[in-house]
C-alpha cells in the first residue's frame, strides 16, 4: 500500500508538466532554442552571382571577399586622385549587407593625412557599393539577415616628380 501511495504520488508531482497549456511549453522550448543559437556566426555567407550557394563556409565567405574587392578594384581603377605627398596607409570599411541584400557603408576609419589628400575618397567608396551588384543576404537558420563586415583597403601612392 505504501509502494502505491508513493507511486500516485511520483506520478502526480510529474504529471503538471503534461497538464501545462502547449503555449508555456512552445515558450520554454523558444528560449531553450534561442540561447543554443550562436549569433555572432552566420550559417551562410552574403554571395554574389558567382558564388556557389552549395559549396562551404569557408569557400562562400573567401567567393564574397574576393568579389567585392575585384568589384571595388575595378572601379576605383576608374578614377584618378591626385596626391602632394606619399601615402601608405590602411583604411578600415565596415559596411553593411541589409536582410534586402542591399550595401550600406557605416564607417570609414582613416587617418588624416587621407581626408585631407583626398577628400573626395568617402564619396568614392560609398559610390562604388552602390554600383556594386546586390549579393543575395546572409542566412541564419534559413532566414535572411543584416550582416556587418570590416575590410581593410591599403592606399599606396608615390609622389609625381
Amino acid at each position: 500500500m505504501r509502494a502505491l501511495a508513493c507511486f500516485i504520488c511520483l506520478l502526480f508531482m510529474t504529471s503538471c508538466d503534461w497538464l501545462a497549456p502547449g503555449d508555456v511549453k512552445t515558450r520554454k522550448w523558444v528560449e531553450l532554442e534561442m540561447q543554443s543559437i550562436n549569433w555572432e556566426e552566420l550559417d551562410q555567407y552574403p554571395l554574389f552571382e558567382n558564388c556557389d550557394e552549395l559549396a562551404d563556409k569557408q569557400e562562400q565567405k573567401s567567393c564574397f571577399e574576393r568579389t567585392l574587392l575585384e568589384q571595388f578594384t575595378r572601379t576605383l581603377s576608374d578614377f584618378e586622385f591626385v596626391l602632394d605627398t606619399t601615402v601608405q596607409d590602411t583604411l578600415y570599411l565596415d559596411f553593411l549587407v541589409t536582410y534586402e541584400g542591399e550595401l550600406q557603408v557605416l564607417d570609414i576609419e582613416h587617418h588624416d593625412k587621407v581626408a585631407d589628400q583626398i577628400p573626395e575618397f568617402e564619396g568614392v567608396v560609398v559610390q562604388c557599393l552602390k554600383v556594386m551588384p546586390h549579393p543575395q543576404p546572409a542566412l541564419k537558420r534559413g532566414i535572411p539577415v543584416s550582416a556587418k563586415f570590416r575590410i581593410p583597403m591599403i592606399i599606396e601612392t608615390e609622389e609625381q616628380e
